[in-house]
Formats: structure tokens, C-alpha cells, sequence
């Protein structure tokens, strides 16, 4: 039987805590659970009050991976859902509103994706975020560039970005907004991308035409759509390693010169966390939020 533990009150059944997930470096599904533990008071904010999709992977990366948004069968009656509109018709989705629900949700072994909307407004972003992907040869070293040039063009509207590492293989700039829907936060996305591959033709892309992306970096605006998610900071990614999507400093995607640098495990995250604080605290601050022109 799977060892009962309680946490804040709730008593959680955590199971196969032995089991290797991440096979290139040994972590096992406890290192899993005890990373997300320690992240808690950072990861929780981010999550709370989002519909949380599921990419989960419970034999680690290799084996069987799959997405889920609606609330997965055996849910506890204590973990927060809620009734989410799409255009199919609505569905019922969870909120990881607290310790325990984290605690729960990390048993299944998932990747945390949420919207850029809070459940009491869908639709109205309260965050724009591009996704910056490089098609080889181009690295996250090429993402770091394209991440300076759209942290200047946003700031130029007023906008003020963050950006944390994609988990993967480039980057994510986030930033906080006001009065705008997800379509018009689409749109000016969008708008911004095009200017950003007529500024760097040979290194941006916006469009997803998977034949033109070698050696540029795509400049992913679709996220930004109100049914589409994102992985969300510090969530852990199902690949070799326990890689996270993690905040960065401005400091370090101008310094950044080798990928290596944005590459940032498990294990690192506490001792940034202990060094920073959240980086991206901020988002989470209305006053930080700026306004679409």
C-alpha cells in the first residue's frame, strides 16, 4: 500500500516513491514530490485561481505522456474545480489552491500548464507571454536575443516582461496586463512578432511552418489565445532530466552565451529561490500590470 501522509490536515496517499523518473539523472518520483514541496511558496501563486491542464508522464519521459484538462477520475473532494466555458461546451477543471492540491497533483507526476486568465474573468488575460522556440541550429543563446529586443519593444508600450526558461529548449517572456481580452492580447502578440521578424529576418520567425524554422528562433504569439495554456513557472518538464521552467534574471539572458546557462534542474531552483526571492513576483501584482495601446 502507497504511505498515507497528512498534509496541512488532508491525508494523501503518495505512491512509488522509488521509482526513477527522470532515468538520465536518477530522480526518483520522492525527489519529484519533495521539489515540489520546496517550490511551494513560489509555484502556488502562479497557480491559484487558474485552471490547471495536466501533462502528465507517470513512467517518466519515456514512457506514456498525455495531456488532460478535465478533472481526472479518483480527484479528492477537496481539491478546488471549477466549471470552465469552450466552445465545445463547458468542462470542469482543476485549481491547485493550496499545499495539499499541489501535493496531489504532483503524486500524478504532471507538467503544470495553465490560461492567461483567472477563473473569475475567462477570457480577460491578465498576462501576455511569447514563447520563444529556436529550430536548430539556433539555441536559447538566439532566444536570448530575440527575449532583449521584445523586452525593449514592449517596454516602449509601457509593458514591463519577465522571462523564465521554457523548461525545454528556449524561452518564455511573460508580462502582466490590464482591460484586454485574450483575442486583443492575440492580436498585439501577433503584432509584435511580425515586427520582431521584420526587425531580425534571419533570425525570427512567426509564423509555425515548420519548414522555414532551422537555425531561427519562432516567436510562439497563439498562447496567448483563451483555450490555449502554458507551462507555468516552475513546474517541472517531462524530459531526461529534471529540467524546470524557471525564472531568469534581465542579467542573465544578456549574459547568456552558452545554452548550458539556461538549462536549470531541479536541485537548482531552492537556492535560486533562497538568492531572489520570485523573480516573477511581480505578475502577480496589479500595480505591475500595464495597458495594451
Amino acid at each position: 500500500m502507497a504511505p498515507i501522509t497528512e498534509v496541512e490536515g488532508r491525508r494523501l496517499a503518495l505512491s512509488n516513491l522509488e521509482k526513477v523518473l527522470y532515468p538520465a539523472t536518477g530522480f526518483t518520483k520522492a525527489e519529484v514530490l519533495h521539489y515540489y514541496a520546496t517550490v511551494a511558496d513560489v509555484l502556488l501563486p502562479h497557480l491559484r485561481e487558474r485552471p490547471v491542464s495536466f501533462l502528465r508522464y507517470p513512467d517518466g519521459p519515456d514512457g506514456q505522456v498525455f495531456f488532460t484538462k478535465n478533472v481526472p477520475p479518483g480527484t479528492p473532494d477537496w481539491v478546488t474545480t471549477a466549471e470552465v466555458p469552450r466552445t465545445e461546451g463547458p468542462a470542469r477543471m482543476v485549481l491547485v489552491q493550496d499545499l495539499p492540491s499541489l501535493m496531489w497533483a504532483a503524486n500524478l507526476v504532471t507538467e503544470f500548464h495553465t490560461h492567461q486568465w483567472l477563473i473569475g474573468a475567462p477570457g480577460q488575460a491578465d498576462r501576455i507571454v511569447f514563447d520563444l522556440d529556436p529550430g536548430a541550429p539556433a539555441t536559447v543563446v538566439h532566444c536570448c536575443e530575440v527575449a532583449l529586443w521584445l523586452r525593449e519593444r514592449l517596454a516602449a508600450d509601457g509593458i514591463e516582461a519577465y522571462v523564465k526558461t521554457s523548461g525545454s529548449k528556449g524561452l518564455h517572456l511573460l508580462a502582466a496586463v490590464r482591460g484586454a481580452s485574450s483575442e486583443r492580447v492575440s492580436e498585439y502578440a501577433k503584432a509584435l512578432a511580425v515586427e520582431a521578424e521584420k526587425a531580425m529576418p534571419r533570425l525570427v520567425l512567426h509564423r509555425m511552418t515548420r519548414s522555414l524554422r532551422p537555425g531561427k528562433v519562432f516567436v510562439d504569439w497563439s498562447q496567448n489565445a483563451a483555450r490555449k495554456t502554458t507551462a507555468a513557472p516552475y513546474t517541472l518538464r517531462a524530459r531526461a532530466e529534471p529540467l524546470v521552467s524557471a525564472p531568469v534574471t534581465w542579467d542573465e539572458v544578456e549574459e547568456c552565451r552558452a545554452p548550458e546557462r539556461m538549462a536549470l534542474r531541479a536541485p537548482d531552483i531552492g537556492p535560486r529561490v533562497r538568492d531572489y526571492g520570485d523573480l516573477l513576483a511581480p505578475l502577480l501584482d496589479p500595480r505591475h500590470a500595464g495597458e495594451l495601446p
